[in-house]
């Protein structure tokens, strides 16, 4: 009796699938109007999630935003050797998986928290929210470990020399706030809440002076990083992972710069308890010493940080001539912006604006490296003039060009121009947007004040009683020229100065003669 039971469902499900198998074969006719257009093929859809395509990842901004943009080496036109991805196109996105927001007061009693005042309760919500994003750092910090530098290590996606150079010295953060997370929960309350934190920060910050080594070298690790996107097997790898749910959209640069984050982020948090801290807690004192202790720490990595991102650009430097070579390149320890701009011909070009000079490159690849070669002779920022030019005033190169191209193409221009004698230059710059003018303008300004300003206390050389009356007419020439182009006030003054010991000097002068 089973037997039979058993070939009889076999028979029908044979039959059944000969049906689907015939209807999708041959539909029905009578449905379709006649026509003798070519109609393409079209592919079987198994669900409706596969006609949706996946939504478009958009990274994390920077907490500082620079002009710097990340150079894609990817090669678009590049074949794709590889078999059909899971993840493509044609497949159902995944869920990505989301971090919730918690807050003390819903994580602990309520009828606790009715007892406590309104000030206190925000005190106990900014510790909590300290001590949340350690736990949250933490297990970014190993995920990226585990995700990303493991697995490309085990597949020999990269060796590990390169992996050394864009993880840097990671593993050593996650036991240095590991050490505060435990910290933090061992002197909270069964019933949720903490009183004091001062002296626990106080004794722990000093050890995020280990983030110098980590920060400083960010730069060279986002340089490789973007090299290392143009072999296909890295690209493919990164992809799948920013497409998976544990990524949370995040890309591997994300989870890479969460510390240096979280750095810039104690001041706040610190403040935010500090705010809610009645007077008379033990607890304020403590507070405010951290703070001083973490902005120290702050600007100090800031510091070196900045003097490693411009070693490293100016170590990438080709100088096709000698004579190209100034020793205010070579002595800035400061880069104060830089980032890609077009000249008027339309030419993509590199300019970088060192604490004394500002260099324009054309971005080219030397053993398998970018570099940046000088377009034209590094122009001193002292004797830098700087024109805000108006929408449309600039003419693109050519006639027949100009006269067809687009205004958007003639917005957001600005001109650096120099002048010392023979020497002379003047370049009309192009931006992305108006945010991105602005910001140069900005860069170009302050670093030029900052120029003047160094220059400014030093006392003009005392000047000598002259013997004649034709050699100081001639310096005070010279002393107007240098106010007009550098444009500056503070040296008006001085030429103004400079003309009334002329004039007294050139009247001593001819007493002089006339006594003679």
């Amino acid at each position: 009796m089973v037997a039979k039971d058993y070939s009889f469902y076999l028979s029908v499900k044979r039959a059944n699938c000969a049906l689907e198998a015939q209807t999708a074969s041959c539909p029905a006719k009578d449905t379709e109007e006649p026509s003798n257009k070519r109609v393409k093929p079209l592919s079987r859809v198994t669900s409706l999630a596969n006609l949706i395509p996946p939504v478009k990842a958009t990274p994390l901004k920077r907490f500082s935003q620079t002009l710097q943009r990340s150079i894609s080496f990817r090669s678009d036109s590049r074949p794709d050797i590889l078999a059909p991805r899971p993840w493509s196109r044609n497949a159902a996105p995944a869920s990505t998986k989301r971090r919730d927001s918690k807050l003390w007061s819903e994580t602990f009693d309520v009828c606790v928290n009715q007892m406590l005042t309104s000030k206190e309760i925000k005190r106990q919500e900014a510790i909590f929210e300290l001590s949340q994003g350690e736990e949250d750092l933490i297990e970014d910090l190993k995920l990226a470990k585990k995700a990303y530098h493991d697995p490309m290590l085990k597949l020999s996606i990269m060796t590990e020399q390169e992996l050394n150079q864009i993880f840097g010295t990671l593993d050593s953060l996650i036991p240095l706030h590991e050490d505060l997370l435990s910290q933090l929960r061992e002197v909270r309350k069964t019933d949720g809440s903490t009183e004091h934190v001062g002296p626990i920060l106080v004794g722990w910050l000093p050890c995020l002076s280990s983030y110098d080594s980590y920060c400083s070298n960010q730069v060279a690790a986002k340089a490789l990083l973007d090299h290392k996107k143009q072999d296909h097997r890295v690209q493919d790898f990164l992809q799948r992972c920013l497409e998976s749910p544990f990524s949370r959209k995040l890309d591997l640069w994300n989870f890479l710069d969460i510390p240096r984050s979280r750095l810039v982020k104690y001041p706040l948090l610190l403040r935010e308890i500090l705010r809610h801290t009645p007077n008379d807690n033990p607890d304020q004192q403590h507070l405010e010493e951290a703070i001083n202790i973490i902005q120290g720490i702050v600007a100090e990595i800031n510091t070196k940080t900045g003097e490693s991102e411009c070693r490293y650009y100016k170590e990438r430097l080709i100088y096709l001539e000698e004579g190209q070579k100034d020793s205010l390149i070579d002595s800035s320890r400061v880069l104060c912006c830089h980032g890609e701009l077009k000249n008027s011909r339309g030419v993509k070009l590199h300019v970088f604006l060192f604490q004394e000079v500002l260099v324009i490159t054309r971005p080219v690849t030397h053993n398998e490296q970018l570099c940046y070669q000088l377009y034209r002779q590094p122009i001193p920022v002292k004797d830098l003039l700087l024109d805000d030019l108006q929408d449309g005033e600039v003419r693109l190169g050519g006639s027949i060009r100009g006269a067809f191209t687009n205004n958007e193409r003639i917005k957001n221009f600005f001109r650096v121009s120099f002048r010392n004698g023979s020497q002379s230059q003047s370049h009309s710059l192009q931006a992305s947007d108006t945010f991105n003018k602005q910001q140069w303008l900005n860069c170009i300004r302050q670093a030029k004040e900052t120029a003047v300003c160094a220059e400014g206390p030093q006392e003009p050389a005392p000047l000598p009683t002259p013997l004649g009356g034709e050699a100081k007419p001639e310096q005070m020439d010279q002393s107007g020229s240098e106010s007009d182009c550098s444009m500056d006030t503070s040296e008006v003054s001085l030429d103004c100065e400079r003309m009334e010991q002329t004039d007294s000097c050139s009247s001593s002068s001819k007493q002089i003669e006339s006594n003679v």
